[in-house]
């Protein structure tokens, strides 16, 4: 890749700020002082998972994947940097402090843009132009959910889903789907196989909407991990790149130009879809855009807005879709709601003991998003008395929230925990698109182990 300056802004290096906008939905996103280094990745790991994946930071200074704004505390106009079509390719956006100019430089086209606003403003400005310049249809509005994930995590059983789906609608919550989470598959790629733990995941989705709810179903659909059967038998469909590590293993990032790929999702979705799931999560889906050769001569960017719109095509319009872990700008208009941030928290640095929110920062930075491109999505509410947290998330998710879901069992749930689950889950959606910021800037989370 090859940088050009782009600008140069006379700025006050103490004053000055700048918002660096991240790849992906768990990428750090910001607004910093202009003479630090901003977040940078520890691990190589990291980099693939957390932030963009063919682009290595700078040493010093802010970089932007698709967005950058700089307030040159002057006084002066806010400087934006954006990319206007995302549909191929995404410019990266790096400053670097000399004295008292802020140089400004992209490995790729960028519309600059001079805005007498604050950064808030500038952000929710150039969120209007982007909608509008690629014709984005207006959101629609977001079911609420009770998700498996945080409370089971890879251990679900087709049991759980039946006992809180009877506690779900003893305790008459206000909760619109049932969403079967990570551990329902035989591994991540075999989605024609599920786990030993479920004798029917079809008929997890009748019990599901007998009751009157939606189903929901998790998935990551262009990742594959190295001991799967997809792997074992198809290594031609593989893009030949590194794609991270989880579940104890190598990721592998799959080539969806490839046909047989191309295959095996209008099979697995379609499948899912005449089983009766109709809100389904995306997750990992950065893995579709990873830098490396493919079957057609394609950027990576197009190649994973394709194998979006083949899910699309695949599961219907009716279909809610929630990406996660996703390119950012890539993906507008194309998924009903996105998840802003990263997981509230994590197995590897412990449950219900983890002390700072991981998912607070990039809510409240990401909230001008919500209503422009799709419903954020600020992750679940955890809302059981063990959380010493759940307060403090609580606020965030009621100001920030636009997709409202909890991960709880719901039989751990305390007499708060269910008034705050009716409380927050009943409300009406925030109105779109919505602009409000936080009233001071979250304290700044170090850097978690995986996603």
């Amino acid at each position: 890749m090859t940088f050009h300056d782009v600008d140069e802004v006379v700025v006050d290096p103490q004053r000055g700020r700048v918002h660096e906008h991240g790849w992906q939905s768990w990428s750090p996103v910001g607004t910093h002082p202009l003479h630090v280094t901003t977040p940078r990745p520890e691990t190589d790991v990291l980099h693939t998972m957390r932030f963009r994946p063919e682009t290595p930071a700078p040493a010093a200074g802010a970089q932007g994947e698709g967005l950058l704004v700089v307030d040159p505390g002057t006084g002066a106009p806010v400087r934006l940097y954006a990319t206007v079509d995302a549909s191929e390719t995404v410019a990266s956006i790096r400053t670097r402090l000399v004295g008292d100019r802020l140089v400004v430089s992209a490995d790729g086209p960028v519309v600059r843009d001079q805005i007498e606003a604050d950064l808030q403003t500038a952000l929710a400005t150039f969120g209007d132009r982007f909608a509008a310049a690629n014709d984005l249809p207006a959101p629609r509005a977001a079911p609420t959910v009770w998700c498996s994930w945080y409370h089971y995590f890879l251990d679900v059983t087709e049991a759980d889903l039946a006992e809180n789906l009877a506690g779900i609608v003893d305790h008459r919550l206000p909760v619109d789907v049932v969403q079967l989470d990570d551990g329902w598959q035989a591994r991540v790629g075999d989605w024609r196989r599920q786990s030993d733990r479920f004798h029917s995941v079809a008929a997890v989705a009748d019990r599901i909407r007998d009751a009157g709810l939606r189903a929901g179903i998790w998935v990551a659909p262009f990742t594959a991990v190295a001991d799967s059967e997809l792997v074992r038998a198809n290594p031609g469909w593989l893009v030949d790149a590194d794609a991270g590590h989880n579940w104890d293993q190598p990721l592998r990032a799959l080539d969806l130009t490839h046909p047989g790929v191309q295959q095996e999702l209008d099979d697995v979705f379609g499948r899912l879809r005449e089983w009766g799931f109709d809100y389904v999560k995306l997750d990992f889906l950065y893995t579709g855009a990873v830098p490396g050769a493919r079957h057609d001569d394609v950027t990576g960017i197009a190649a994973y807005r394709d194998g979006l719109q083949r899910i699309r095509a695949a599961v219907g319009e009716d279909t809610y879709l929630l990406a996660c872990g996703a390119p950012v700008l890539p993906s507008a208009g194309l998924v009903d709601a996105m998840r802003v941030s990263p997981d509230t928290y994590h197995p590897a640095v412990g449950t219900d003991a983890v002390q700072h929110l991981r998912s607070v920062p990039n809510t409240v930075a990401r909230a001008w998003q919500h209503g422009r491109f799709w419903v954020n999505d600020p992750d679940c509410l955890v809302l059981r008395p063990s959380a010493p947290w759940r307060e403090e998330w609580a606020e965030v998710v009621a100001r920030h929230g636009g997709l409202r879901g909890f991960s709880d069992r719901v039989a751990d749930l305390d007499d708060w925990g269910l008034r705050t689950a009716h409380r927050l889950l009943g409300e009406p959606p925030l109105p779109v698109p919505f602009d409000a910021v936080a009233d001071a800037a979250p304290k700044a989370s170090p850097l978690p182990p995986g996603p």
